[in-house]
């Protein structure tokens, strides 16, 4: 069971998101464990101060390491057992969160999740620490509650029971081959708004399940190569691509898609 402990100025935000949706099965069932810790409980002083000016100059605070420090120790002390859960930062500057972590973090035993928020954190706390800097996209947020949220639901997804059907999730975006999800279609057959579109297409109504799949194939393999071509060449390495699969992305690339 993967535990969270979740470091935050703000835990007010994570409510609703834990009890709410098809998710919130995964945390009312214990399967995963969320655990919100305020940081200003271990700050110290008549203002319970978390941040100060840089050293240095510069626009914004800095979030101080003491309080930070504190806090990281009374959760190994609560955690108890050295069960080798990380100390994740989530930055703009860190590495991309992919979908193989989110499958490593939902079978290991969860992880710390800084919420940093302002300027940044103090590097001396990250590195006392050994945190894994994560980030959720080429672009910046106010704080890492909201990619603490996302890290959250993508493991929780993938727990036992959380989704109706087990076999959704492998289906998905990157997972089985990496490779991107093709469209999906359902009623009405015809929807005139679509105009020239609005059709579903005829092999999904055909009943024939190879050609189905055969379809959705070559969709999946079209918007991958249009949209992340880098996930194209990291299957065709990887050796996920077959004859078939070569023959269908040689058509792409000769009609010039």
């Amino acid at each position: 069971m993967p535990r969270f402990d979740v470091i935050t100025l703000m835990p007010e935000l994570f409510g609703p998101h834990l009890s709410h949706g098809v998710t919130r099965r995964a945390f009312e069932s214990g399967a995963v464990d969320v655990r919100l810790w305020p940081l200003r409980e271990h700050a110290s002083g008549p203002y319970r101060r978390v941040d100060d000016r840089p050293f240095g100059g510069g626009p914004g605070m800095v979030m101080l390491a003491e309080p930070l420090h504190r806090c990281i120790q009374a959760i190994r002390a609560d955690r108890a057992a050295q069960d080798g859960a990380r100390l994740i930062h989530f930055t703009p500057t860190g590495q991309a969160l992919t979908q193989a972590l989110v499958r490593e973090l939902a079978q290991g035993p969860g992880a710390l999740l800084l919420c940093g928020r302002y300027e940044g954190v103090d590097q001396r706390l990250l590195q006392r620490h050994e945190a894994l800097d994560l980030s959720v996209g080429d672009f910046v947020l106010s704080g890492g509650d909201l990619p603490a949220l996302v890290l959250i639901d993508a493991v929780a997804r993938l727990q036992d029971g959380v989704l109706h059907d087990p076999a959704s999730h492998e289906q998905d975006s990157f997972e089985g081959d990496g490779l991107l999800e093709g469209p999906h279609y359902s009623r009405p057959e015809t929807w005139p708004e679509a105009g020239a579109n609005g059709s579903v297409p005829a092999v999904l109504l055909s009943g024939h399940h190879a050609d189905i799949q055969r379809w959705r194939r070559a969709q999946s393999l079209e918007i991958t190569a249009r949209r992340r071509p880098d996930l194209i060449e990291a299957a065709r390495s990887a050796g996920r691509l077959s004859p078939e699969d070569e023959r269908v992305l040689a058509a792409l690339y000769t009609r010039g898609f």
